[in-house]
């Protein structure tokens, strides 16, 4: 059985990543099933790519500093920009963590996580973005959706965020690598994350470490848990 410990599990080294170019990386014991579920949506007529894999702790970090400090825009669930001036710091904190995770619980720092898109169904002037409604029915994506929809278990994938429920909002490009993922979840305890955020440059901390338990329950460990593949290729 597999083991992670706690500086992969927080993205802190990247000693359980394949990368399969200079900027992308996976879980190594997700690389043949990739590859299985690329080739079986190319034979579909989707050419499947990985926009974004293996995400280390330090990057996760700047991402959350640059929002909390209003460096970068925050957005709400109706897509438009928060005014961070007025906010408390624990507002700050649910207003960020709608989109982005808290640096150390990202699942994308376990390297079992991707958001998925297919280059073919964009117009030769469009540029990804990564927002829902170009997964949705009038969107570029709707196709990939509903592909993915039927075929993601059969290869071990699943949406951890297949809906909102009153934590991570919902993206339909998220899929998460459940025979690993599954494991990496058990095994990335509170006390596993505190340490890593105490030892952090990071903006916000003390409200983060007196709100974590609450944190972990609404945006970690509130996700899809309906289905679960019923056959590993």
């Amino acid at each position: 059985m597999l083991h992670m410990n706690s500086r992969q599990l927080t993205g802190v080294c990247q000693s359980h990543i394949t990368w399969l170019d200079e900027r992308l990386g996976i879980h190594k014991g997700m690389v043949d099933a990739w590859f299985l579920f690329q080739q079986a949506a190319k034979s579909d007529g989707f050419s499947l790519k990985i926009a974004s894999g293996f995400r280390d702790f330090e990057r996760q970090l700047s991402i959350w500093n640059r929002k909390f400090s209003g460096e970068i825009p925050t957005k709400d669930a109706n897509n438009n920009i928060i005014s961070f001036e007025s906010l408390t710091d624990e507002e700050k904190v649910n207003a960020i963590l709608l989109f982005s995770a808290l640096p150390g619980t990202s699942r994308h720092h376990w390297g079992t996580d991707i958001d998925v898109y297919a280059d073919n169904l964009l117009e030769a002037n469009q540029s990804l973005q990564l927002e829902p409604w170009e997964y949705e029915e009038n969107g570029p994506f709707a196709p990939l959706t509903h592909w993915l929809t039927k075929n993601s278990e059969k290869f071990g994938f699943f949406f951890p965020y297949d809906t909102y429920r009153g934590g991570v909002a919902a993206e339909p490009w998220h899929l998460s690598y459940q025979p690993l993922a599954d494991i990496c979840m058990c095994e990335a305890d509170i006390s596993c994350i505190e340490q890593t955020i105490k030892q952090a440059d990071i903006l916000g901390k003390a409200i983060i470490l007196e709100k974590l338990p609450y944190i972990m329950k609404q945006y970690v460990h509130n996700i899809n848990t309906s289905t679960r593949p019923s056959e590993i290729r």
